[in-house]
């Protein structure tokens, strides 16, 4: 416009002064051409007003332009000393939620809150005539808090307490050690029983673990031991003493465990086993009983007594595969006894067989590291799914009867069903059927054989 302008005000300026400057050429007798002259003049007189107005309002239109331009380039230096103030001000500390807020800093830092929240009820039928209790039962099965993260050079830590059972005790105590192809560990933490033991129970497909692993005396003990890992395979190893709730004391023990993790196409497959060994302290005793499948509960059916075992031998074999919504496993333990002199070392024996089918569209068992890992459901609650769906069946036995003791015999047809609604929230039923061989405790006549049947539900939360 401002062109426009500049070169049609002097072709006006010239055309008006051109009619207002030759009088003697323009002065025609003929009154009406004159007055349209006159009539000319003076809108070309007004024109030549109004181009001077633009051109005056086009001056101050481009000093503001100006002004403005130079405003703005100046807000663009100071944002970009900002963003170079943060940029350098910037500790590196990042926040992601797992669960709960995890909090990454600079230099391999970590820190995560963690918790978990178990409530159980249900019910317990046992034949009257044998005088034990059953009926409703409840509980808060694990009420878990600690924290866990890493420190720079390799080191990690973790630390949780459980407040259930009106008391407090300490669960995972631990301070591991990344170096490259191993990880070392030192402190308190679940030795390398078997699958089930070392699968969470945050993750486990039924209210409680297979029968052996309770039977067998499995927990957590302070150690240190370390694991090799590569693509397919985990080798694991360490020495124990025991619990910490129970130490001090002269027992120790080894234990060893090797996992072959193939995947075969779509298939997760696990191949297992464990060697175990525990040298008992001079004139401790051991006990191996068993629960009929819900901790709510305190009776037990089967049971060998104090033994004065002067050390123990343990022998576990395992097997899994994770297909799409299916999912198999199968795991047998042997758990040898050596007796004092002049008696027999019994072998005891527990395992199970399971099956596993998720009803919703999408979901798969977690697996990682050798062990069952958390579902996640494809399309949880909160974002328009209903969460996964999964129907499990299960076989379970024990046998504590050998060479001569007599602790009976325990299988377990068990039946669940899992509704996770979230990654971190669960809902679980599950009902049992308990037939019993030479039970401890007699019905009417003797009998030492007969069933106990038993539903129990769950309801949990962890992050």
């Amino acid at each position: 416009m401002s062109n426009i302008v500049k070169h049609t005000a002097p072709l006006l300026a010239f055309g008006l002064g051109l009619g207002l400057s030759t009088p003697a050429l323009a002065q025609p007798d003929d009154p009406q051409l004159r007055a349209e002259l006159a009539e000319m003049r003076a809108a070309m007189a007004t024109m030549a007003q109004r181009i001077d107005t633009l051109e005056a309002e086009l001056a101050q239109a481009e000093a503001k332009s100006d002004a403005a331009s130079a405003e703005a380039s100046a807000a663009n230096e100071a944002a970009a000393t900002a963003v170079a103030t943060a940029e350098k001000a910037d500790d590196g500390v990042r926040i992601a939620f797992k669960g709960a807020p995890e909090i990454k800093g600079k230099g391999g830092w970590s820190f995560k809150p963690r918790g978990r929240l178990q409530y159980d009820a249900g019910f317990t039928s046992v034949p009257s005539s044998t005088g034990r209790s059953d009926g409703f039962g409840s509980e808060a099965r694990r009420a878990r808090l600690g924290v866990s993260g890493d420190m720079p050079g390799g080191l990690g830590y973790k630390f949780e307490v459980d407040f259930a059972g009106n008391s407090v005790a300490v669960t995972d105590a631990l301070i591991s050690y990344d170096a490259g192809g191993a990880e070392i560990s030192v402190g308190q933490f679940n030795n390398f029983q078997s699958l089930e033991e070392l699968t969470s129970s945050l993750h486990t497909s039924f209210i409680e673990r297979a029968a052996f692993t309770d039977a067998f005396g499995f927990e957590r003990r302070v150690g240190a031991a370390a694991e090799f890992g590569g693509k397919d395979v985990l080798v694991q190893g360490g020495l124990f003493t025991d619990n910490m709730e129970d130490l001090s004391n002269k027992k120790w023990g080894a234990d060893g465990r090797v996992v072959f993790m193939p995947r075969l196409g779509n298939a997760q497959l696990h191949f297992g086993g464990s060697l175990h060994y525990t040298d008992l302290e001079a004139g401790e005793t051991v006990r191996y009983r068993q629960r009929p499948l819900v901790h709510f509960t305190s009776e037990r059916f089967i049971n060998t007594g104090n033994l004065g075992g002067g050390s123990e031998f343990g022998l576990g074999l395992e097997g899994a595969v994770i297909s799409g919504p299916f999912h198999a496993a199968a795991e047998g333990f042997w758990q040898n006894v050596n007796m004092p002199t002049g008696m027999a070392d019994p072998t005891f024996f527990g395992g199970y067989a399971e099956v596993g089918y998720f009803l919703t569209k999408g979901d798969t068992r977690g697996y990682k590291g050798g062990k069952f890992d958390r579902t996640k459901p494809a399309n949880p609650v909160g974002e328009g799914g209903m969460g996964s769906v999964q129907l499990n069946l299960r076989y379970d036995r024990l046998d504590l009867s050998d060479a001569g003791i007599l602790g009976g015999t325990q299988d377990g047809y068990f039946l669940s069903l899992v509704w996770k609604p979230t990654d971190y929230t669960m809902l679980l039923a599950n009902y049992g059927r308990l037939d019993y061989s030479g039970a401890v405790h007699p019905a009417a006549g003797g009998d030492t054989d007969y069933g106990v049947d038993v539903v129990g539900v769950r309801a949990q939360v962890d992050f």
